[in-house]
């Protein structure tokens, strides 16, 4: 039995957030032994090929898809934006304050799929993000009461604030840009952009690195990045983006702690205490808000201005998903 476009995009969301999670994982050795700038463009750099070779050997690249090319640019801008900051944001601040950021992000993200599609939260969404939003807090400060009230607001988790509000635009962006071009191809052509933005921004790191010197776990970690936790996420993205609300989308940022949390424990760190396994619960429980307000929604297409599962419109103004390189 084939899964509708909902649930499949939830599918695509889940693990996304598992793929996300390894990188902060694996990142967190690797940081200290490259510049972030020289590794996020060498990042987009074999992710952009990664997806351009499985595009041609797929979908092929049309030359419809590349009219108005300045979409790309919009979106790979978005991306190298988040990324350029949080790194610049770390520089000063410290994982837990910028991770306790990062949980905002679906909060921004309903705000501008409101804005830019008029996409509403319903009320159950909004018990859904509020729910996971705790959730992820409670397992980022591990249950402690006293870390969460230590919380203070500095310059480096001002700045990765505004990485996460470009974060959280992309989605609806996606939605909102994307003319009938599949996944893959519409994929390529953003990271292509965000690889020109990127490049334009850390060319100089990028040639002071001496990358015969670098250690294992740095290339490692590089290669994890570009393949899982780039080409497969910024596909498995763009095709949740495509089926669900903006809302839904970034409310699977929730699980990313509990994700990290395995991890760290399948790569030899001490297991967490029990208490935090409260937190994990309510990411669950958000989780499941979310999918039994799906339920309560007719699945039908529709291009209703305000609907919450708002099929996107094509280059022909009709309302449509775009399409996979197979039928659906």
């Amino acid at each position: 039995m084939s899964l509708s476009p909902g649930p499949r995009g939830h599918l695509a969301m889940l693990a996304f957030s598992a793929l996300v999670a390894g990188s902060f994982s694996l990142g967190a050795l690797a940081a200290p032994l490259i510049a972030p700038a020289a590794l996020t463009v060498v990042r987009f750099a074999i992710a952009g090929a990664l997806v351009g070779a499985a595009a041609l050997a797929t979908c092929g690249l049309p030359r419809s898809a590349w009219v108005a090319p300045w979409r790309y640019l919009v979106l790979g801008s978005l991306l190298a934006i988040y990324f350029v900051l949080m790194f610049e944001g770390l520089k000063t601040a410290s994982a837990v304050s910028t991770a306790a950021v990062f949980t905002l992000t679906p909060l921004m993200a309903a705000g501008f799929g409101w804005l830019l599609l008029r996409q509403i939260t319903t009320a159950r969404m909004a018990l859904a993000l509020a729910v996971g939003a705790a959730g992820a807090l409670w397992v980022i400060f591990r249950g402690d009461i006293a870390s969460l009230l230590r919380l203070q607001i500095g310059q480096g988790e001002v700045i990765y604030f505004w990485g996460c509000a470009a974060h959280a635009i992309y989605a609806p962006m996606v939605r909102k840009l994307n003319r009938g071009e599949p996944a893959l191809v519409f994929t390529f052509g953003m990271m292509v952009a965000g690889f020109a933005v990127l490049l334009a921004w850390g060319w100089r790191d990028v040639l002071a690195t001496d990358w015969t010197a670098l250690p294992g776990i740095v290339w490692v970690t590089l290669l994890y990045v570009s393949v899982a936790a780039s080409a497969m996420t910024f596909v498995l993205l763009q095709y949740a983006a495509l089926r669900l609300p903006a809302a839904k989308v970034m409310a699977y940022t929730y699980l990313t702690p509990a994700w990290v949390i395995l991890w760290q424990t399948a790569l030899g760190h001490p297991a967490p205490p029990a208490l935090v396994l409260g937190g994990i619960g309510l990411c669950l429980l958000a989780l499941w808000l979310l999918l039994k307000d799906e339920t309560r929604v007719d699945h039908r297409l529709t291009a209703q201005d305000g609907n919450p599962n708002e099929a996107p419109r094509t280059a022909g103004g009709q309302a449509g998903y775009a399409p996979d390189c197979k039928s659906e």
